[in-house]
């Protein structure tokens, strides 16, 4: 059996898409840090030591590809994960990768 037999090429298409999101250093950091719990622009640029533009344009990306959610609570925006699968990939990819070197 290969992957024709699960899923249609559009599928295949999107699940690269998918994983693209998580070719970025900085998303990934985001994500990471989402982990933890929800953070505002603010508090995700200040830990990160970045600019506050820059973390915008990733949680936009982010929230296109469906792997953060936002919550407002009046003029503030707080971004978690979308849910506990984004988590388990985000571990076991640090899982594999910290294999790698050990």
């Amino acid at each position: 059996m290969d992957c024709d037999d699960y899923m249609t090429d559009d599928e295949l298409m999107d699940l690269a898409d998918f994983f693209k999101n998580f070719a970025d250093s900085t998303r990934l950091k985001i994500l990471f840090l989402l982990q933890e719990g929800e953070c505002s622009v603010n508090e995700i640029a200040s830990r990160l030591g970045m600019g506050q533009s820059a973390i915008s344009s990733q949680l936009k990306t982010l929230k296109a590809s469906r792997l953060v959610r936002p919550r407002k609570d009046g003029r503030m925006v707080y971004y978690r994960l979308c849910d506990e699968h984004i988590a388990k990939i985000l571990e076991t990819g640090k899982e594999h990768s910290l294999e790698l070197y050990s």
